[in-house]
Protein backbone atom coordinates (compact mmCIF):
# COMPACT_ATOMS: atom_id res chain seq x y z
CA UNK A 1 0.00 0.00 0.00
CA UNK A 2 1.20 3.53 -0.75
CA UNK A 3 2.46 5.89 1.92
CA UNK A 4 -0.05 8.42 3.21
CA UNK A 5 2.02 11.62 3.10
CA UNK A 6 -0.90 13.74 4.36
CA UNK A 7 -0.33 12.15 7.80
CA UNK A 8 3.17 13.61 8.18
CA UNK A 9 3.02 16.53 10.59
CA UNK A 10 -0.30 15.50 12.16
CA UNK A 11 -0.71 15.35 15.92
CA UNK A 12 -2.03 12.27 17.71
CA UNK A 13 -2.41 10.59 21.08
CA UNK A 14 -1.02 7.17 22.01
CA UNK A 15 -3.90 4.76 22.76
CA UNK A 16 -1.75 1.63 23.15
CA UNK A 17 1.77 2.22 24.52
CA UNK A 18 4.68 1.80 22.10
CA UNK A 19 7.73 -0.26 23.07
CA UNK A 20 10.41 1.47 20.99
CA UNK A 21 12.38 -1.01 18.88
CA UNK A 22 10.64 -3.91 20.69
CA UNK A 23 7.24 -3.30 19.12
CA UNK A 24 4.56 -0.91 17.94
CA UNK A 25 1.62 0.61 19.73
CA UNK A 26 -1.40 2.48 18.42
CA UNK A 27 -2.20 6.16 17.99
CA UNK A 28 -5.35 8.17 17.36
CA UNK A 29 -4.48 10.87 14.79
CA UNK A 30 -6.49 13.98 13.93
CA UNK A 31 -6.82 13.96 10.14
CA UNK A 32 -9.35 14.84 7.43
CA UNK A 33 -11.72 16.54 9.87
CA UNK A 34 -11.91 13.53 12.17
CA UNK A 35 -9.73 11.01 13.96
CA UNK A 36 -8.34 7.67 12.77
CA UNK A 37 -6.24 4.97 14.45
CA UNK A 38 -2.88 3.78 13.13
CA UNK A 39 -0.22 1.30 14.18
CA UNK A 40 2.63 3.41 15.56
CA UNK A 41 6.36 2.85 15.87
CA UNK A 42 8.58 5.14 17.94
CA UNK A 43 12.33 5.29 18.59
CA UNK A 44 11.74 5.08 22.37
CA UNK A 45 8.85 3.62 24.37
CA UNK A 46 5.89 6.01 24.75
CA UNK A 47 3.13 5.63 27.36
CA UNK A 48 -0.59 5.61 26.71
CA UNK A 49 -1.83 9.21 26.63
CA UNK A 50 1.40 10.71 25.26
CA UNK A 51 0.96 13.38 22.58
CA UNK A 52 2.88 12.55 19.41
CA UNK A 53 3.82 14.00 16.05
CA UNK A 54 3.63 11.77 12.96
CA UNK A 55 7.08 11.93 11.34
CA UNK A 56 6.70 9.25 8.64
CA UNK A 57 4.09 7.05 6.98
CA UNK A 58 5.05 3.43 6.28
CA UNK A 59 1.83 2.65 4.39
CA UNK A 60 -0.67 -0.05 5.45
CA UNK A 61 -2.02 2.26 8.21
CA UNK A 62 1.37 2.31 9.96
CA UNK A 63 3.25 5.44 11.02
CA UNK A 64 6.44 6.50 12.80
CA UNK A 65 5.86 8.94 15.65
CA UNK A 66 7.87 11.07 18.04
CA UNK A 67 6.78 12.48 21.39
CA UNK A 68 5.47 16.04 20.98
CA UNK A 69 5.09 18.99 23.29
CA UNK A 70 3.44 22.04 21.75
CA UNK A 71 6.09 24.80 21.90
CA UNK A 72 3.35 27.41 22.25
CA UNK A 73 1.57 25.58 25.07
CA UNK A 74 -2.18 25.67 25.38
CA UNK A 75 -4.18 28.72 24.49
CA UNK A 76 -6.64 30.42 26.83
CA UNK A 77 -10.00 28.68 26.51
CA UNK A 78 -8.50 25.35 25.37
CA UNK A 79 -9.95 22.35 27.19
CA UNK A 80 -7.59 20.74 29.71
CA UNK A 81 -5.33 17.91 28.51
CA UNK A 82 -6.85 14.42 29.04
CA UNK A 83 -3.75 13.28 30.98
Amino acid sequence: MARETSLIGCIGVVTVATRGADGPGEVLVKIRGGSETYIAWSPTPLPKGATVLVIESRGNRTVDVSEWADPLGSLPGDPPSPR
